[in-house]
């Protein structure tokens, strides 16, 4: 699922930051939404973008294989999707709850941007538990031009309100964690480790307008019911589980585009088995003014128009599978400085 890398993709630096930090991205103008306190209709630039705000430190070397330029496939309702009735649109937005009712999952993760025009993607797998609000996930990040990996493998551990995240580089002694507190990142961790919490991503469903149906489909074997709309990560937020409610919550502040599309793939007993959600985010500083702005590290300068957009996309099988997540002792979590420098 990994895509090429090409030579044009170079790293992303921020430097001193603190270990409480959390999302990058790179830009991508988005001409045909509005953004709040933005514009549209803005001419695409071609300029590397320097990230403001502090949730650029953890994320940085997330995303170290890609320029300044990402975009997103075009959206919009398929052709020959009907509006979706009162029980199928009630599946989508108590996804989370029948997730919850399946107790376990293994779960695959895939995050997508644009790099020099070709499509780069993070890949992640592991397993969730829904009843614990807890999971863990193995990060995989692509590999160079000529196919070398650039990166150890980042284990993850996500729970309510923190991602500890080991094997994080850019300073961190070797056997060490990383925490990072969620509901202080501007973009909530749906983003910043490089997966989204398959929680999470269900739970902002809860938000779920205008809501199709694109009829059945056959999915590893399984058939599904595939739907799109758009959710509101505000709404969502307003109403989410209280394990998700705070990083939401911090979402809905520090996007600019709160809207977002999805494509939902239900089976027969209602849980989510695919789920595609595309992020818009702004790398100037409109979305880096809530209080974790402070202690800002990078370049100023970035301009406020200047959006990006990143695909998620989550896969949910073998449902009821255990799923044990290890914590780690409060010796083995960094606490010192993340340098991350250009190469």
């Amino acid at each position: 699922m990994v895509a090429a890398v090409t030579p044009a993709a170079r790293a992303t630096g921020v430097t001193n930051a603190t270990a409480d930090g959390g999302a990058a991205a790179a830009r991508r103008p988005d001409r045909g939404r509005s953004r709040r306190g933005g514009r549209s209709g803005r001419p695409p630039r071609r300029t590397p973008v320097p990230l403001r705000h502090p949730a650029a430190a953890v994320a940085a070397l997330l995303c170290a294989a890609l320029t300044a330029g990402c975009g997103g496939p075009a959206t919009g309702t398929a052709s020959g999707s009907t509006p979706a009735d009162a029980a199928q649109t009630r599946a989508v937005t108590n996804a989370a709850d029948t997730l919850a009712e399946a107790g376990s999952s293994k779960v695959a993760t895939a995050m997508r941007m644009a790099s020099g025009g070709t499509w780069v993607t993070i890949t992640g797998t592991g397993g969730f538990d829904y009843a614990e609000q807890r999971g863990e996930v193995v990060v995989l990040l692509p590999k160079d031009a000529v196919g070398k990996e650039e990166h150890k493998p980042i284990t993850e551990l996500m729970t309510p309100g923190a991602l500890y995240m080991k094997n994080r580089g850019a300073g961190v002694p070797a056997g060490k964690w990383v925490r990072v507190d969620t509901t202080r990142l501007p973009d909530g961790n749906l983003v910043t480790g490089g997966a989204t919490e398959p929680l999470a991503a269900a739970e902002l469903l809860r938000g779920a307008e205008d809501v199709a149906y694109s009829g059945t489909e056959r999915l590893q074997g399984v058939q599904v019911r595939h739907f799109r709309g758009t959710t509101d990560i505000a709404r969502a937020a307003r109403i989410a589980s209280p394990a998700v409610r705070g990083p939401l919550g911090a979402a809905a502040k520090g996007f600019t585009v709160t809207r977002v599309p999805f494509d939902a793939w239900l089976d027969a007993q209602g849980r989510l088995r695919k789920l595609t959600e595309r992020f818009t985010m702004s790398t100037g500083a409109s979305s880096a003014s809530s209080g974790a702005a402070q202690g800002a590290a990078g370049t100023p300068g970035a301009g406020p128009d200047q959006d990006v957009t990143v695909v998620s996309t989550t896969t949910y099988d073998g449902f009821g599978a255990p799923v044990a997540v290890t914590m780690p002792a409060g010796t083995d979590i960094w606490a010192g400085k993340i340098v991350s420098a250009r190469p």
